[in-house]
């Protein structure tokens, strides 16, 4: 006797590739994106003092945070986002007489692109900036303090500096974690919670049932052997 088929769910019937297609941009969505790279806001930067500026005279310390990133999705191929990081600092400039004190803003743009990898992984791949690309809004104190921005070149230092600072925290065994999406893992923890709890001698008792439902379901063809012979 033929297997009958279940009619299937709502919905169109689709490829297996167009499906991994579908889920590839149902899972790494702009909100997973940015909660992977958030792993790092919030983070403290407190650096220095290093130096600066034509002999390295001038000695630079600073302190502030990274925060929260925002997204944007990028066209093409791949499933990609443009993220920017803004991070936030303040920072002092020691010429050995006086004390400078400067504010910034600087926008740091990162790209992220989700790679498939064996096991049902996904991976979010990130490119670490280059300090060229670093936006920086710099806000000197006083008078001074604006000259000696321009003889200093404190803007280069600080986009270089921040640069190589997130470079290594992407790098780091936590955030490297985070960026990682262990499809299958996810689908064992989900199958748990949705799996009826095993009976005792479940596999047995389920196969008896499933014996006496098809014994009489054929019940007359049973008897008529029996009474044929």
């Amino acid at each position: 006797m033929p297997t009958e088929r279940q009619a299937p769910p709502d919905g169109e019937p689709i490829t297996y590739a167009q499906w991994g297609i579908d889920f590839f941009h149902e899972a790494i969505s702009e909100e997973r994106v940015l909660g992977a790279v958030n792993t790092i806001a919030g983070q403290p930067i407190d650096f220095g003092p290093m130096g600066a500026g034509p002999g390295k005279i001038a000695k630079v310390k600073a302190y502030g945070e990274i925060g929260a990133a925002n997204a944007t999705r990028e066209r093409g191929d791949h499933i990609g986002y443009r993220v920017l990081l803004p991070v936030s600092l303040t920072f002092e400039v020691d010429l050995q007489v006086e004390t400078h004190r400067f504010e910034a803003e600087l926008l740091v743009p990162l790209t992220l692109t989700a790679v498939a990898l064996s096991g049902v992984r996904i991976y979010i791949q990130a490119a670490p900036p280059r300090s060229e690309e670093i936006q920086v809004e710099l806000e000197a104190k006083g008078l001074r303090a604006s000259v000696l921005q321009r003889v200093v070149g404190i803007e280069g230092e600080l986009k270089r500096f921040v640069a190589g600072y997130v470079r290594r925290e992407l790098e780091k065994p936590h955030v490297q974690d985070a960026r990682t999406i262990d499809v299958s893992r996810a689908i064992d923890r989900v199958w748990e919670a949705i799996a009826p709890a095993p009976r005792e001698n479940g596999v047995t008792e389920d196969l008896n049932d499933e014996l006496e439902r098809e014994i009489e379901h054929y019940e007359e063809t049973f008897a008529g052997d029996r009474e044929g012979r």
